[in-house]
């Protein structure tokens, strides 16, 4: 199995690049990779056009393009032809844990095309139109998706090479016909977006603030 951490990103609603903020000694970026590094046989990471980073042994650094799907692509460009799993996960979810990656390869193994980790949605979820509320969507067959997500090798290159641009790769299987099933998630597993989700993700891991 090959891993694809994706950290191409520019951090406009974060305030700068997420992926190099400290956590805990390190980075978010360097605890997503060594995460990735422990479950893979090799990671490629793919970073934004002129960002700097010194990747440790086992990993290849790939430059992003002008969307998440771009820079997955260029990733996937990477990942050796024999890779029979590729999974693909956000840098700026740096606590996901072990387990999740061992789920989402082990349903592909058992015969998915993809697998994605799910948590239930516990907002009530409205759709608005121009500032004003046209409908509460029912939220019992809702779903939030988290990273990693896990693809048959062959199944996410040929949906890559279809083109598209989607905020998750399953997206672009889907949009092919490909079976992609659910595992459980982890409600710990955030995603740094805005600078206040990096104070709770270092709550979770201990770390307490920037070393």
């Amino acid at each position: 199995m090959w891993a694809i951490v994706v950290a191409a990103g520019s951090g406009t609603r974060f305030g700068g690049a997420k992926q190099f903020a400290p956590l805990g000694g390190t980075t978010v970026l360097d605890r997503s990779v060594a995460t990735a590094l422990a479950h893979a046989d090799g990671v490629v990471v793919v970073l934004a056009p002129g960002a700097r980073w010194e990747p440790p042994s086992g990993v290849t650094v790939a430059t992003g393009g002008a969307t998440r799907s771009d820079s997955v692509r260029a990733g996937l460009a990477h990942v050796p032809e024999d890779a029979a799993v590729v999974v693909v996960h956000d840098a700026a979810r740096p606590l996901a844990p072990g387990a999740l990656f061992e789920a989402v390869v082990r349903a592909v193994r058992e015969g998915a095309d993809a697998a994605v980790p799910v948590v239930p949605v516990a907002d009530t979820i409205k759709r608005v139109a121009d500032g004003r509320v046209v409908e509460t969507v029912p939220r019992d067959d809702l779903v939030a998706v988290q990273t990693p997500q896990a693809f048959r090798a062959p199944v996410l290159r040929a949906a890559h090479a279809a083109g598209g641009s989607e905020t998750d790769d399953a997206a672009l299987v889907e949009a092919r016909g490909g079976t992609v099933v659910c595992v459980p998630g982890d409600p710990r597993n955030l995603k740094v977006t805005v600078a206040a989700d990096l104070d709770v993700v270092r709550a979770l891991a201990g770390a307490g603030g920037p070393a």
